[in-house]
């Protein structure tokens, strides 16, 4: 058999995914359709999002544009592993809320050939890397980076800018609060 067929006798192995970028570049909506897909084939999923998240719902992974899939929320990433159970497909939302142990779980989980896809920001509003998505991103199957459209000059934009002077890492919010810039107009700020 040559080397670059699939071999469909072999049991499916696991797998982890991750989709970032800025906010505003539509990773969430990309983790839904990729579940919705899940979902239209009947394979079985489940969906996490860390609990602190709550600025659409607390029982659904909510998109910019209101696209919505109903979701668990977690406080802690070792949450999943106690609750994927018997699905094959795990959809995590918003992972660089969680601390490094979400890697293990993602780790774990593809251990038990289950898919993984995680889903978030790559960067915090400092233009660093952000929590454990660099460490996913290293060990990942597959990456999808996301870009938004800079809010000041309508290149693509590649980072999350914060408006005002809080300094602290994590804040929840919206356009209030954020724009997607561009590596020029991020820079120029």
């Amino acid at each position: 058999m040559p080397e670059n067929k699939i071999n469909s006798e072999k049991p499916l192995s696991g797998s982890i995914e991750v989709v970032c970028g800025s906010m505003f570049s539509g990773k969430t909506e990309e983790l839904i359709n990729r579940v919705n897909g899940v979902i239209a084939r009947k394979q079985s999923i489940k969906v996490f999002k860390p609990s602190i998240d709550i600025r659409y719902s607390s029982t659904a992974v909510v998109s910019h544009n209101q696209l919505s899939v109903p979701a668990i929320a977690v406080a802690k990433a070792n949450d999943i592993l106690t609750q994927a159970d018997s699905a094959d497909i795990i959809a995590i939302d918003e992972v660089q809320f969680f601390d490094d142990t979400i890697v293990e779980v993602c780790k774990s989980l593809a251990k038990q050939n289950k898919r993984v896809i995680a889903a978030g920001l790559d960067m915090n509003y400092k233009g660093e890397p952000f929590g454990p998505v660099p460490h996913l991103l290293a060990i990942a199957d597959y990456i999808t980076k996301l870009h938004a459209i800079c809010a000041e000059c309508g290149n693509l934009a590649n980072f999350t800018f914060r408006k005002g002077n809080d300094e602290t890492l994590i804040v929840l919010g919206e356009n209030d609060k954020y724009a997607a810039l561009c590596r020029t107009c991020y820079n120029n700020k």
